[in-house]
């Protein structure tokens, strides 16, 4: 699901609740994407999820485990990332990270939220040269310049734009973004 997430820029409850009957075949694209239903996201609209070849991955490695959900553990559909198992991934990889590079792991790593995987797609966008407005969409913000409807033509773009995100080689910034809130200021 963190795979998943990191290249799609879902929030955590459009992933955790997305249901095989909200794929849709473009037959242009000869592949699929999700359309998630007003009522499972944030903005209230309904968000178009194109997959770039990470994301599609993912997807057929889920096909036909469960009949309407596409992550589950053990044939139920998961309810939530922030689990235990994020937890332990979390600690293994903050584990591997000092191990391999011989030096400690940065406490925000440590402390990476599910959260951050949205953002982090939103920076990997940008530093693959794509376009606000793009940008907006793949995010699932809320616009004015956003229509309802698409044309092949328009999300053909759009997968494009998150397929450059695969072909990011190395990067001067962080492979994870991580965004915190700012500190309240302790007053005297």
């Amino acid at each position: 699901m963190a795979l998943f997430k990191v290249n799609t820029g879902l929030r955590e409850q459009e992933v955790v609740n997305l249901s095989w009957q909200w794929e849709v075949q473009v037959p242009e694209l000869d592949g699929s994407i999700f359309v998630v239903p007003r009522r499972f996201v944030k903005n209230g609209l309904d968000r178009y999820v194109v997959l770039n070849r990470i994301a599609r991955s993912v997807i057929e490695s889920c096909r036909r485990k469960h009949p309407e959900r596409v992550f589950t553990r053990n044939g139920r559909p998961i309810t939530k990332i922030y689990n235990s198992g994020w937890k332990g991934a979390r600690r293994r990889a903050s584990e591997r990270y000092a191990k391999e590079l011989g030096r400690p792991c940065p406490k925000g790593f440590q402390s990476l939220r599910v959260h951050d995987l949205k953002h982090t797609f939103g920076h990997r966008l940008r530093a693959a040269g794509i376009g606000f407005e793009d940008r907006k969409v793949l995010l699932g913000h809320k616009s004015d310049h956003v229509t309802t409807h698409y044309s092949a033509p328009e999300i053909g773009t759009l997968v494009a734009a998150a397929e450059r995100v695969c072909e990011l080689g190395s990067r001067k910034s962080h492979a994870l973004s991580l965004v915190r809130p700012k500190q309240a200021a302790v007053s005297n």
